[in-house]
This record gives C-alpha cells, structure tokens and sequence, in this order.
C-alpha cells in the first residue's frame, strides 16, 4: 500500500512540475555572460561584446539538444579556465540517450554553469555584485544557443585562445566511442582504418569533414524517422579550431537520437585527458570516425534494424 502511495506522488510531482520557459532559460543565460563580463573586466581584458553577439549569430532552427550540447562545451572551457588557475578539473554532466531532450534540462545545465562560475570566483577570491534578474518575452531555443554561443566565445578569450587541439581530440574520441558502440550494438563488424594523415590539414579542412559527418547522421534519421537539423547555417560562421569544437559536439548531439533510437542506453563518457595532440591528429580522427558513418550508411542498417 505504501509502495502505491509513493508511486501516486512520485506521479503527481512529475505533473505539477514547473514547465520552464525559453524566456527563463535566456534570463540565465545573461547572467551567465554577466559573470564572464565581469571576469573579463576583472582580468583587463579587451572584449568587444556586440560584436562577438554578431559573429557566432545564427539563424537556422535548432533543437533543445544542441542547446545542452552548447552548455556542455561551456563547461569543459570552464575546466580550462580552472587548469589556468591551478584548480582541480570537474567532471562535466552527462546524461542517457533520449529522442527528444526535454528544454527543461537546459535550465538545469545554466544552474551548473553559474554554480561553477560561483565557485571559481569564490575559490579566487574575486569580489563580484549580483546582477540583477531581468525577464524576457519571446526568446527561443535559437535565442537562448546563440547567448551560450556569445559566453563560450567569451570564454575563450579569457582562456587566451580557443580550445587546444588535444580537448578537440578529446572530444573526438566521444564520437569514436559512440560509434564503437552503434557498428557494435548492430554487429557491423568494423573494417574502418584511420585515414591518411594530411599534414597541411586546417581548421576549415577538420569542420568540413564535421559537417560531412553530420550529413550522413541527417540521412540516418530521415530514414528512421527522427527528427533531423539542418546545420547548413553553420558555414557561415569563421572557421577556427573552437568552431571545430562546437561542430563535434553538435555531432555528438545528433548521435544520441541514434542512439535512443536503438535502444542504447549508454551514456557518451567525458573525454580522456590527452596531451600534445596537434591539428592534424584531430583531423585524421574526424575524418575515420566519418568513415565509420560511412559505414552505417552503405549497410542502411539503422532503418532495417528498427525492422525487425
């Protein structure tokens, strides 16, 4: 009897759950970027606002797992900032495979993000004011990406540079372990080997191979049903090592609804820790992991998986 009482209130807290707003979400979001503000400030560097809000702007409809997936880049560049600072890294939040991620989970990823930005403050002994709380009307999803786009921009400048080539290695090797676990979980035996490395291989080559990538993802969910981005707007952005970055971990967004399709309930683990990796190691391992999705692709696997 007690059980069913629990399982009665467990249900109705899930139904009385507050539903959280994008206008919400975005409020966060601002004083997240107050925070780097004034940690910019604090460190006396130059920070051209307006204009970085131009720059990472985009205009193309994404969903609310890009938007975690941007927080989630947040949160490994406060990591870098925590290194800098002699200060221990934090295991970034992960979570399990879903089709569709709730918005909500986007707020709880701001609360992190401030929670850490706190602490750094603190840790440093930095004086700071509490912004005051504003309230928005009529942002979106796409609002609330581009603010965490600004902030994570904004955090590289106060790392002195984007990410380096081993955290885009790092994060790579999220995809490689995805992918592992998709060929293994469909058993295609995997007959990939690492592509040649280009040794005059860029940033823009590395995001192209990116974009590639998730071309054929796209395709994989057309052909399962699964709700689908286009990620063409993305081009447009400039094309540095972060944008590499921030294309791997739009990857790794869009592999989870494979994922969840399938009925893998693995969670994507954090990054190992690499070092000394140089552009084009990342390169080379961007454009195998693409071969693997080659790979699922030409089987058509996933569509006739869900077949059966």
């Amino acid at each position: 009897m007690i059980r069913i009482l629990l399982i009665i209130l467990l249900y109705f807290n899930i139904i009385n759950a507050k539903n959280i707003t994008p206008n919400e979400v975005y409020t966060q979001v601002k004083l997240i970027s107050y925070e780097i503000h004034s940690l910019l400030k604090y460190y006396n560097i130059p920070h051209d606002h307006e204009g970085i809000k131009k720059r990472v702007a985009l205009t193309t409809k994404l969903k609310p797992r890009n938007v975690w997936q941007k927080s989630y880049e947040i949160m490994v560049k406060i990591n870098l900032l925590r290194t800098s600072n002699n200060l221990p890294v934090i295991e970034p939040v992960n979570m399990a495979p879903v089709l569709n991620l709730n918005p909500d989970l986007v707020y709880e990823q701001t609360q992190r993000i401030l929670t850490e930005l706190k602490i750094f403050k603190d840790r440093l002994n930095i004086k700071y004011n509490k912004p005051k709380l504003e309230t928005y009307t009529g942002k979106t999803p796409l609002d609330v990406f581009n603010g965490l786009s600004a902030v994570s921009a904004g955090l590289d400048e106060l790392n002195h540079g984007g990410v380096t080539p081993s955290y885009v290695f790092g994060e790579n090797m999220r995809v490689y372990y995805d992918l592992t676990q998709i060929l293994k979980y469909l058993n295609i035996e995997d007959n990939t080997i690492p592509a040649k490395k280009n040794l005059r291989a860029t940033p823009t080559n590395t995001f192209n191979t990116g974009m590639l990538s998730l071309d054929k993802i796209k395709e994989l969910q057309i052909n399962s049903g699964i709700d689908f981005v286009d990620f063409s707007g993305f081009r447009k952005l400039k094309q540095t090592p972060s944008e590499v970055f921030s294309i791997t971990e739009m990857i790794i967004s869009e592999l989870q609804t494979i994922k969840a399709y399938l009925g893998i309930k693995s969670i994507t683990p954090s990054a190992p820790f690499y070092k000394d990796k140089t552009p084009v190691e990342v390169d080379q391992l961007m454009s195998w992991n693409l071969r693997k999705l080659n790979l699922i692709h030409s089987l058509n696997i996933v569509r006739r998986y869900d077949a059966k």
